[in-house]
């Protein structure tokens, strides 16, 4: 039997959840590690939220941007200024180095907040699903009565 390694896809999207837990589960699948470690996890019903681990990062060497269905964080460190007495680490256990993580994102999924506290990075997003898109109930006429017009709302 053949195995399908779909880690990098369920790594990298937010709001496909329910369908890769039930490949997950089918397959036994587990994460492999990445640089800067991160979560994601799910907060409410349509409500998520991604956590970098940025150690070291202040809020000016982040960048986040949303782009048709991809969230992008990126970090660099800001070069030493001039001027400025030559460091000599003796050992570097902290990785500084620059990044960039991808995300997919499932259709109307959005970012609402970011905010970096104690080295991490929280990223907020939610799904609004559109007044067109949501289930509607549609009321069933009865016995000899005349069958009743659904009316489509205006988006």
């Amino acid at each position: 039997m053949r195995h399908f390694d779909l880690s990098p896809l369920y790594r990298s999207t937010v709001g496909f959840d329910r369908l890769f837990s039930l490949l997950d589960q089918a397959g036994g699948l587990e994460a492999a590690p990445a640089y800067p470690p991160y979560n994601i996890e799910r907060t409410a019903e349509n409500a998520y939220r991604v956590t970098l681990a940025v150690a070291g990062f202040a809020r000016e060497e982040l960048s986040i941007e949303s782009r048709e269905n991809t969230l992008t964080i990126k970090g660099a460190k800001e070069q030493e200024a001039q001027g400025a007495p030559p460091r000599e680490v003796l050992h570097q256990g902290i990785a500084a180095r620059a990044f960039e993580r991808r995300f997919q994102l499932a259709d109307h999924v959005v970012v609402t907040a970011a905010s970096l506290e104690n080295g991490l990075l929280h990223v907020d997003l939610i799904r609004e699903i559109p007044e067109a898109q949501k289930p509607r109930k549609i009321e069933i006429g009865g016995g000899g009565a005349a069958p009743q017009k659904v009316e489509a709302r205006a988006a």
